[in-house]
């Protein structure tokens, strides 16, 4: 069974930083792809940022290109995405979620099979 457990997150004040950690079990990482989206309350989940578990290679949405770092550790299993410089319109709730997506279908929520259970991040002014 396919378990995605993720951690992190809270509120934060300007200019504050927050690191969200999902850690993967019962997944056979090949070929797959891991990707941060994100939630507001009446709205659809919208791509933040993914990563290939085999290659590494990174993918953004412009809104946080610079600000937010998604990577991964595959000896633990676990993906992380570093949120800096934070703003009021980051304020979500952030699912991690792993899938086989083509590249052009990267930011389509439909193509990812596994989700995490979603972490609160909210900016604080």
């Amino acid at each position: 069974q396919v378990q995605l457990v993720q951690s992190g997150g809270g509120l934060v004040q300007p200019g504050g930083s927050l690191r969200l950690s999902c850690v993967g079990s019962g997944l056979d990482a090949s070929g797959y792809r891991l990707a941060w989206f994100r939630q507001t309350p009446g709205n659809n989940r919208i791509f933040v940022a993914a990563i290939g578990c085999n290659d590494g290679r990174t993918y953004y949405a412009d809104s946080v290109k610079g600000r937010f770092t998604i990577s991964r550790d595959k000896a633990k299993a676990t993906m992380y995405l570093q949120l800096n410089s934070l703003q009021a319109e980051d304020t979500a709730v952030y699912y991690c979620a792993a899938g086989r997506p083509i590249l052009s279908a990267l930011r389509n929520e439909s193509m990812y099979s596994y989700w995490g259970q979603g972490t609160q991040v909210t900016f604080s002014s």
